[in-house]
């Protein structure tokens, strides 16, 4: 019986390490993806020849590929846990392919520029507080297709509820406008 139990035992250690490794590897996956600047040394504009993701991936399939391998064959000698090793290789290796490229798509998405006080000028929008012709009242414009209040400022008294479009911005938050 006890040889049976040092089998086990075995197995079970040759399968927890390589559970371990697919954890730390899917950690660091995950800490990347989010943004987090692991293992960056040097220029921080300069990607090396291998991304922390794809390294990551790697890991962590090989980890769990191992694993699966190692309780599949119920490794008991150095040779099946080599065997083992060499199936979570076979699972690393197309991850982290795909982890490389999945990264460096989400790293590389166009995505349109943000709005500048230039995109306000000529938007359309509604008086939301009436504007005086010595002060300021609000106006609510769409701008890239989102709604901003801004202050205004009009040549001549505007009520609540009339449509206007902008004439020229005078700083980021505050514009001209005129009645349509």
């Amino acid at each position: 019986m006890l040889p049976h139990v040092d089998t086990v035992r075995i197995v079970a250690t040759g399968t927890l390490i390589f559970l371990i490794i697919g954890v730390v590897g899917v950690a660091v996956l995950a800490l990347a993806l989010l943004g987090t600047e692991l293992f960056h040394l040097g220029q921080p504009d300069l990607d090396g020849p291998v991304s922390t993701e794809a390294v990551a991936g790697f890991v962590g399939a090989f980890g769990f590929g191992g694993a699966i391998v190692n309780e599949l064959l119920g490794a008991r000698t150095p040779g099946l846990v080599a065997l083992a090793a060499a199936g979570g290789v076979l699972a690393a290796v197309p991850t982290a392919w795909i982890a490389a490229r999945l990264s460096r798509a989400a790293r590389d998405m166009r995505t349109d520029p943000t709005p500048t006080r230039n995109d306000l000028v000529g938007a359309l929008g509604l008086v939301v507080t009436p504007v005086p012709v010595d002060g300021y009242g609000e106006v609510r414009v769409r701008v890239a297709g989102t709604p901003v209040k801004l202050n205004a400022r009009a040549d001549r008294p505007i009520p609540v509820g009339a449509r206007i479009f902008v004439v020229e911005a005078l700083s980021e938050t505050s514009v001209h406008v005129e009645t349509y």
